[in-house]
């Protein structure tokens, strides 16, 4: 898995729309949240996906900027978007070569990793919190993440 000070490998991903995002489209402009989660609508997801909703103005008015990433499709981004009012853009890793390039592994060879990295505006990890079952601590580590980075720009 990457570690702290590794530089986050280029990608390409779909988001909800059928648009292609690319890491590159936020490098040089401030801190990036990339999560990984499981599924789209399970409880989990749902929950951490939410907290992330919850302090996302938190994280705009520090210039930082949230995306989920899921091996699930644009339709059910689409769906698990509108039903829980999320106001970030959802990437699908069908297949899971992304999270594969990010070095995560599936917990218990077939449970897609829940993991949170913090990036700063180069691209360099700056954090990363893994848990499949602290939902709400991915954002709070984030979070906390980004006003550190904040401070010391």
């Amino acid at each position: 898995m990457l570690n702290i000070g590794d530089k986050a490998p280029e990608f390409s991903l779909l988001n909800q729309n059928e648009q292609t995002v690319r890491l590159s489209d936020y490098l040089g402009k401030a801190p990036l949240v990339i999560y990984f989660y499981p599924k789209d609508d399970t409880l989990g997801c749902t929950a951490q996906s939410c907290s992330f909703r919850d302090n996302y103005t938190s994280f705009t008015r520090l210039g930082a900027e949230v995306i989920g990433i899921s091996e699930d499709g644009a339709a059910s981004h689409q769906h698990f978007i509108a039903k829980n009012s999320l106001p970030f853009p959802l990437l699908s890793d069908v297949g899971g070569a992304v999270a594969k390039s990010f070095g995560l592994k599936k917990t218990l060879g077939f449970l897609p990793a829940r993991v949170t990295f913090v990036l700063d505006k180069h691209g360099i990890v700056q954090t990363v919190y893994s848990s499949q079952f602290n939902m709400s601590k991915h954002s709070e580590d984030a979070l906390a993440a980004v006003e550190r980075l904040t401070r010391e720009s």
